[in-house]
């Protein structure tokens, strides 16, 4: 009989003892739930049968829980809940099965992180379209996020607090010197530095902004010779013996066989994170997404992240 009684029950029912239950009276439950009085008392009144209980106590004072309703109304609210979720659930798949992830974020992080994350991400969700917008400059990454022209960017830290974000990865700098180049030890000196013309890129780029501030702490002034924009114009520059040049390792992948790597007098480094523009209304493709990109960064051990391989 009981088996019987749950197959007849109705969620109309289970949301009437919930709204009664809120409001104390079936008056009020009816202008919550837009139905009337009678509905509402017959719903409640079916549902007692059903159970075979009295679920309420009804009097001039409008509708108190009896014990038993008392402890039948969490089974009520657990329904609900669970009822949500179902929709949540549906509504996510839903979203899922469509749409376009847009990323705007430089070059490194696009030859060498984003192809491995977006093969994963395109075997779980085949039908979500993902596409990359390459720029130089960390001002470009924000102002893509803040007029709506991409979802999600990738950037060195620190940024605006306009954004919501989330490190990734430490990208260490390294200094790449020509084939010729005598190396004492895998360290170099600011004096041995001193000795190079120096290749760089532009004050404005994202790797260049926080290195130069760095090398302003140098003892010996250094001469930059150029500043480009393109990583790999920069190391086959220093391939031709033109100069010593310091980029993020990321950024200077794949560095020939024959062109020397040494470290900075001290260590420096750059702060990789994803951003998104706070408080933005993003589509679950886009939350997906991000998810993603976080497991992958969880699983990074000794600061080496999965890198494409080129």
């Amino acid at each position: 009989m009981n088996e019987i009684n749950t197959r007849r029950m109705k969620l109309s029912q289970i949301q009437a003892l919930i709204a009664v239950a809120e409001c104390a009276n079936f008056s009020g439950a009816a202008l919550q739930m837009e139905l009337s009085q009678s509905a509402v008392s017959h719903a409640i009144a079916s549902l007692e049968t059903e159970l075979g209980v009295q679920l309420f106590h009804r009097g001039r004072h409008g509708a108190q829980l009896t014990p038993v309703g008392e402890r039948v109304l969490i089974h009520g609210h657990q329904i609900a809940r669970a009822l949500e979720m179902m929709v949540k659930e549906a509504d996510l798949e839903k979203g899922l099965q469509g749409g376009q992830v847009r990323i705007v974020t430089f070059r490194s992080v696009a030859t060498h992180i984003l192809p491995g994350i977006i093969a994963q991400f395109r075997d779980r969700f085949p039908k979500i379209a993902v596409s990359i917008t390459e720029v130089y400059y960390t001002q470009a990454v924000e102002d893509a996020l803040r007029s709506g022209k991409a979802d999600i960017g990738f950037v060195s830290l620190p940024i605006s607090d306009e954004f919501e974000t989330r490190e990734i990865l430490r990208d260490k700098y390294i200094v790449l010197l020509p084939p010729t180049a005598k190396l004492l030890n895998t360290k170099i000196t600011w004096e041995e530095l001193a000795a190079y013309p120096l290749i760089l890129q532009p004050p404005e780029t994202a790797c260049s902004i926080p290195l130069r501030k760095y090398l302003a702490t140098s003892e010996f002034p250094l001469n930059i010779a150029y500043e480009l924009s393109e990583d790999s114009t920069i190391v086959s520059m220093v391939m031709q013996g033109l100069g010593a040049a310091i980029l993020p390792r990321l950024a200077a992948e794949p560095i020939p066989a024959k062109v020397k790597v040494c470290s900075l007098p001290m260590d420096f480094e750059r702060i990789i994170a994803v951003a998104v523009l706070r408080d933005a209304l993003l589509i679950p493709a886009v939350f997906a997404f991000l998810d993603l990109v976080k497991s992958v960064a969880e699983v990074e051990t000794e600061g080496e992240f999965p890198i494409n391989p080129s």
